[in-house]
């Protein structure tokens, strides 16, 4: 996990290390105890080593579902990551799920998984609304896409 810049489904490392998945599990839970960044996408999971040098912001955006692929197409569209989606939930606080969505192909597979589950998005919880952590490799970049989000009129900005 440490030497890959890709996730590691449990199943598969559970195979490689002939034990089972719950084993990956627990042992996941004690090295995040012990500080290690081990993210769970649904991709599988990846280790944050907070490295990179990729500005990060978080976002407040609203959309309907069927915006889902052109919101996030603009993000990936200008070279940004999309970390997660967040909602603000009146009964148990902020739910957060990580998407790690970089480029064409994690997007169309999202959108797949996404109409194969028939799966509904977070933010129908939330009436559209909800947060993405994104990140851009820098300021201009980041710029760029914040421009292109709230000329979709997908960006929530502040009124000054």
């Amino acid at each position: 996990m440490i030497s890959s810049n890709t996730p590691l489904k449990g199943a598969e490392i559970a195979k490689n290390l002939k034990v089972t998945r719950q084993v990956i599990v627990k042992d996941v839970a004690l090295l995040r105890a012990e500080g290690f960044n081990i993210i769970a996408t649904p991709e599988g999971y990846i280790l944050d080593n907070n490295l990179d040098s990729n500005l990060k912001k978080i976002i407040a955006v609203s959309h309907k579902r069927e915006d889902i692929e052109n919101e996030l197409y603009l993000i990936i569209k200008f070279g940004g990551i999309i970390n997660d989606v967040i909602i603000e939930h009146p009964l148990y606080g902020e739910i957060r799920a990580m998407l790690k969505i970089s480029n064409l192909a994690d997007l169309e597979n999202f959108m797949r998984k996404l109409d194969r589950y028939r799966a509904e998005p977070l933010s129908k919880l939330t009436n559209g609304i909800h947060l993405h952590t994104i990140e851009a490799k820098d300021k201009d970049t980041m710029d760029c896409i914040l421009r292109e989000l709230e000329k979709s009129g997908y960006l929530i900005v502040e009124d000054n």
